[in-house]
């Protein structure tokens, strides 16, 4: 699976990257942005609890 941050939905809450610092991480506008697009096994469930866990819905599995 492959991680996306849509940005115009991130309020930069911080939740992702608590949940699973391995694939998310604050940028310097203040906003998430992935640093592991392609989502390894063993992160799997660190990012779907992110994915819940976002207030706006900005963190999204990318469809090819």
């Amino acid at each position: 699976m492959k991680a996306k941050v849509i940005r115009e939905n991130c309020i930069g809450c911080g939740a992702c990257q608590a949940i699973a610092p391995s694939i998310f991480e604050i940028d310097d506008e203040g906003l998430s942005k992935v640093i592991m697009e392609e989502v390894s096994e063993s992160d799997a469930e660190d990012f779907n609890d992110a994915l819940e866990s976002c207030p706006t819905g900005a963190i999204v599995e990318k469809k090819d």
